[in-house]
């Protein structure tokens, strides 16, 4: 029996529900971008991604606020929260809220980097759709591309769950 990932799953069905998907990612560099667009059609709902590692980046291109970094620091709730609305934002323009599933994460995949507070492989990951917010905290294990990977994962399913969620 063949496996079905993940990213034809969550295709398939913001493809039956009529819904699109954008990233904006820090520590996963686009992979879930990339596992988005491995899927043959998805250019039918994956809109694009943004790969903002930099505070500038996240500041310019995603309207984070330079406050909100500087009391949480890039990866904590507020941020991943304020890149995923930034996004859909961003693309308002050709693509309404309403119909928007935005993904944002930002973590420590190490090697270095981690802090006592803030360790190698802590992860907070952001689900926006109409401008409605889910994110979550995750504390991954090993090295840098299995934290990559394992975000990367949890990204995919969180989307997918919500979208389940939220349009049934």
């Amino acid at each position: 029996m063949e496996s079905v990932s993940i990213e034809k799953t969550l295709g398939d069905t913001l493809v039956q529900r009529g819904f699109f998907i954008a990233t904006a990612e820090s520590c996963t560099g686009g992979m879930i971008a990339n596992r988005i667009t491995n899927i043959p059609g998805s250019s039918k709902y994956f809109l694009g991604g943004m790969v903002t590692y930099s505070y500038q980046a996240k500041m310019k291109w995603l309207g984070v606020k330079e406050e909100t970094l500087a009391r949480h620091g890039a990866v904590s709730r507020a941020t991943v929260e304020e890149m995923a609305l930034g996004l859909t934002q961003t693309l308002q323009d050709i693509c309404p809220p309403s119909k928007l599933l935005a993904i944002a994460v930002s973590g420590i995949a190490g090697p270095d980097g981690g802090t006592i507070a803030k360790p190698v492989g802590y992860v907070w990951i952001a689900w926006s759709l109409n401008r409605l917010l889910r994110a979550k905290e995750f504390q991954f294990q090993g090295e840098r591309s299995s934290i990559k990977n394992q975000s990367a994962d949890q990204a995919l399913h969180g989307a997918f769950q919500w979208l389940q969620d939220f349009t049934s």
